[in-house]
């Protein structure tokens, strides 16, 4: 196919509110450097952090109010910068070292830039923050990263999966959920929360989801145990009864803030909680005398492994879990997708595509 000199794209010109937010049609096609693909994209899934970085909401060390990026080890954002971290697509040119057959390929991106040989993630970035995403009709990225998965799924459905699912399975990996273990689950309608649900289930867990009212249905129709309804009554006496007294070996907490006591209060002696997000506020009163005396640990989270992704593809070509398609957008409509995926009044992930898709 010929690829064009000039694409759309929606453009972060800084932080600030929707208005940094350009849709622009004549951003340069990107060239694949040696060792990377050219992809035509073909749906890229929304997520929370879109917004924080766009809002510069993750504070300083010194000071959590700060207008500042997603990394604490050296910001890596310059504007303007394409966000976009879900993308899926196809290859359509090679950088030198690529081998020409991979043209043709549908691919799932994986968006992490590891920036070390191993497991660690220390020195994690990502594509949509220290590069560009997939917010554009053309991406390049690492050929490594681009991934080949064995699924009938639609491209809008496989853009459903990537950051939300692979926070979540570094989430559990790292709070060691086991096959029998009970989770409970903050922020469960969320991409992130719905996606824990199902890889709780996927690990032969038991999951226990904390939604919005309205939600509870569709969080037991995609693997929860029991519901409770965020905001009525006493959380940890509606968590214990749900459970019928049983005890909860792990909290995956996407909220905070006023939550975060008794978070701690229902997970059991010994108990991990393990948390990738504070949609409720991220700075929060610890009790230590809590943590200490119930020989709690405590885990932070964010993205995955290498390791984490490839657990992530064999549970997508297993069917052991399934897309959750909140809503569709053209990607000139970039502003009234993030209008409605703040407004959290959906299940799943937001999905952007190029207009002429």
């Amino acid at each position: 196919m010929t690829i064009p000199e000039k694409m759309a794209a929606v453009l972060l010109t800084g932080h600030g509110g929707l208005e940094k937010l350009v849709y622009d049609r004549e951003v340069p096609v990107p060239t694949p450097a040696e060792g990377e693909v050219l992809i035509r994209v073909t749906a890229c899934g929304m997520n929370n952090t879109d917004v924080w970085v766009r809002q510069g909401a993750y504070g300083t060390e010194d000071d959590p109010s700060a207008v500042s990026s997603w990394r604490r080890q050296g910001n890596t954002l310059t504007f303007p910068r394409i966000q976009g971290t879900d993308t899926v697509g196809r290859i359509v040119g090679v950088g030198a070292g690529i081998d020409p057959k991979r043209i043709g390929q549908r691919v799932m991106v994986d968006f992490s830039i590891y920036n070390r040989d191993d497991d660690s993630l220390a020195d994690i970035d990502y594509m949509g923050h220290g590069r560009d995403g997939g917010y554009a009709e053309y991406m390049a990225l690492p050929a490594e990263n681009a991934h080949v998965v064995a699924t009938d799924l639609t491209d809008v459905e496989l853009a459903t999966f990537c950051c939300a699912y692979l926070t979540g399975e570094r989430m559990l990996e790292r709070a060691r959920l086991a096959a029998g273990e009970r989770v409970l689950v903050t922020g469960a309608s969320g991409g992130v929360g719905s996606a824990i649900i199902q890889l709780a289930r996927a690990r032969g867990a038991i999951p226990i989801a904390v939604a919005g009212p309205g939600k509870e249905a569709a969080m037991l129709e995609i693997g929860a145990e029991a519901v409770v309804t965020r905001g009525r009554g006493d959380l940890v006496e509606a968590v214990h009864s749900v459970s019928r007294g049983q005890p909860i070996d792990v909290v995956a907490d996407l909220v905070g803030g006023s939550l975060f006591n008794d978070l701690l209060k229902i997970l059991r002696p010994e108990g991990r909680y393990t948390t990738a997000g504070a949609i409720a506020g991220p700075v929060v009163q610890l009790d230590l005398r809590t943590m200490y005396l119930k020989q709690l640990e405590l885990h932070g989270s964010s993205q995955g492994s290498r390791a984490d992704f490839r657990r992530l593809v064999g549970y997508i070509e297993s069917r052991k879990i399934r897309p959750l398609v909140g809503g569709i957008y053209s990607l000139s409509e970039f502003h009234r997708a993030q209008t409605d995926f703040m407004a959290k009044n959906f299940v799943g992930k937001l999905v952007v595509v190029p207009d002429q898709r």
